[in-house]
């Protein structure tokens, strides 16, 4: 599942994006509002986590010209204002959630994978197929009620699959999810994590197939 992180302390951001990664998520990080628009009209955000101090525009600004444009990602705002009324507008302009900081990492994970299991209609935490369970809340995977050890590439491949089982997810679309812009990755690196993944569901689990030109598909139970 792959955020954006707008925010312009260097210090916090690393740290926020550490803590989101090691969660699951791939994050990519920005302190600008004006690279934010830009990058998130182009990629497929889960979720936007935006600071509203950003030195070039206002992030309730950010925020405007982006539901104006008709963007549905989720976002978070992230701020150190923490007045009512602050809270008030950045609701009424089209946040979905808010926090000031200063703030517990845990609770802004758990926040953010609230707001995208809603915006994608599927507000229990847990995905099944079968026997193959995943439970988003502790990102864990079980299958015939024994765990499975993914890492947290696979456990991203897997969680986007079961998202839409059945349905054909584009390659393209399923790099996207996974890999960060920065991220340092070789032209098959996708295929690496789908044939780890395939080989730690058998026997019994459900067969992840190759659509030829289009990209990867789950089978639904």
């Amino acid at each position: 599942m792959r955020l954006l992180l707008v925010e312009d302390d260097e210090r916090l951001a690393r740290g926020v994006a550490a803590s989101l990664e090691a969660a699951g998520f791939s994050v990519d990080r920005l302190d600008s509002g004006e690279d934010a628009l830009q990058l998130a009209g182009a990629e497929p955000y889960a979720a936007i986590i935006l600071d509203l101090g950003l030195p070039d525009i206002d992030g309730l600004d950010v925020l405007s010209r982006l539901r104006a444009r008709g963007a549905l990602t989720p976002v978070l705002i992230l701020t150190a204002r923490d007045m009512v009324d602050d809270r008030i507008n950045g609701l009424d302009r089209g946040a979905d959630d808010y926090m000031a900081k200063p703030f517990d990492p845990r609770e802004l994970e758990s926040r953010i994978r609230a707001l995208v299991r809603r915006s994608q209609g599927t507000p229990d935490p847990v995905l099944r197929i079968g026997t193959l369970v995943f439970d988003r809340s502790s990102r864990t995977v079980s299958l015939d009620d024994s765990v499975i050890d993914l890492r947290r590439r696979e456990l991203a491949v897997l969680e986007t699959l079961m998202g839409r089982p059945g349905k054909v997810i584009p390659k393209e679309r399923l790099s996207a999810e996974v890999f960060a812009f920065d991220d340092a990755v070789t032209p098959n690196a996708l295929e690496v994590y789908v044939g780890r993944l395939r080989r730690k569901l058998l026997p019994s689990g459900p067969a992840i197939r190759t659509v030829r030109g289009l990209g990867y598909m789950i089978e639904a139970a």
